[in-house]
């Protein structure tokens, strides 16, 4: 039986949904069988980036008892996808989605949640339907106090976050350090993310970023990370930085590491 991994965060902007998709390509370039849940029921967006715009039965159907699961599902050419409705009126229990999910959780290795850029009912469905979550930041004191607030949440309801996904990095000094990011959210880093403007040209390519680049800074960064979650070891590309820097770990490096050690020895 798979996995389920919910991606969170309580601020709109920071490219969870753009990191939902390209951590479901990462998945599946290292041969993993892949589900990715569009869980945001307010404001759906996962199947727009993946260039699923009407799709006939969608997790609302399949939450409101219209519509089995596996009408949901559609086989897009990396991974499936259960979308949920852009246009509709229904209203739905998301506190449903985890019973739903038993039905076809043994069919895959990964199944990915995105969820509502709010504290709602949405976003806690899909942390009570995730065997791991994780918080996706920027690192700036807006988007950290809602990150904050995240983290506290799950705790509260017996899912603590595993860790965090730091994404659209500048590597500028006015950004808060790494270091400030993991002792403020009392988590570890086991992702830095770029800011990289293919991310926008995979979005209009309706492809996951991975795909679309998938030997960018970027990417090679979220395939360590599925690398990790999968219980695998990934070498990446050549690196003139590792070069240069005598092969010195990042301190996600040494993260993913220790998560490796503790979930898979």
């Amino acid at each position: 039986m798979g996995k389920t991994i919910g991606i969170v965060s309580l601020k709109g902007g920071v490219g969870k949904t753009s990191i939902v998709a390209a951590l479901g390509g990462a998945f599946s370039n290292l041969g993993k069988k892949v589900l990715l849940v569009d869980g945001n029921l307010s404001s759906p967006s996962l199947g727009l980036h993946l260039n699923l715009v009407e799709p006939k039965a969608t997790l609302h159907d399949v939450l409101n008892r219209t519509a089995g699961i596996k009408d949901a599902i559609y086989k897009l050419d990396n991974f499936d996808i259960m979308p949920a409705s852009v246009f509709t009126n229904l209203k739905v229990n998301p506190f449903l989605l985890k019973s739903q999910l038993k039905e076809v959780k043994k069919k895959y290795d990964v199944i990915l949640l995105d969820s509502s850029p709010s504290l709602d009912a949405e976003t806690l469905g899909v942390m009570l339907a995730s065997d791991e979550i994780f918080v996706v930041t920027t690192p700036d004191h807006p988007t950290m106090s809602a990150s904050i607030k995240a983290a506290k949440i799950a705790k509260q309801r017996g899912n603590p976050i595993t860790g965090i996904i730091l994404n659209k990095v500048h590597k500028k000094d006015f950004e808060l350090p790494l270091s400030t990011v993991e002792d403020t959210l009392e988590m570890p880093v086991l992702a830095v993310v770029p800011y990289d403007t293919n991310v926008l040209r995979a979005l209009a390519n309706m492809q996951p970023y991975t795909v679309y680049k998938p030997r960018s800074e970027g990417s090679e960064e979220l395939m360590k990370l599925a690398a990790t979650l999968s219980g695998e070891k990934y070498s990446g590309k050549p690196s003139f930085m590792n070069f240069f820097r005598g092969f010195i770990p990042t301190k996600q490096d040494v993260n993913r590491e220790i998560f490796y050690e503790g979930f898979f020895k």
